[in-house]
C-alpha cells in the first residue's frame, strides 16, 4: 500500500480520527451499559464519515485520476518483470 499513497491526505486522516474517536466512546458507553452514549458513539462516527467525504470533495483528498495512474504504472512495472 506504501506505493498507493492510500489515505495520506488531510481528508482521510481528519475522517478516520473522528470516526476513531466515535468508536471509543461507543465502545465505553457499551460497557457502561448507556445505550443513549453508544447511539452518540455511533453518530460521532457517521460524523467522520461525513467530514471525510466532504473534504474530499473540497480537493483535500486524492485526486480522482490517482486511481488510474497507479494502476498504469502497475501495469508498466508487471510488463517490464515479464521481459
Amino acid at each position: 500500500m506504501a506505493g498507493s499513497s492510500h489515505g495520506h491526505t488531510p481528508a482521510a486522516w481528519t475522517g478516520v480520527t473522528i470516526a476513531f474517536i466515535g468508536f471509543c466512546v461507543s465502545g465505553a458507553f457499551m460497557v457502561l451499559a448507556q445505550p443513549a452514549g453508544f447511539w452518540a458513539g455511533l453518530a460521532v462516527v457517521v460524523l467522520g464519515g461525513v467530514v471525510g467525504w466532504i473534504m474530499s470533495s473540497m480537493g483535500m483528498g486524492q485526486p480522482k485520476d490517482a486511481h488510474k495512474a497507479l494502476l498504469m504504472s502497475h501495469e508498466v512495472e508487471t510488463a517490464s518483470v515479464k521481459s
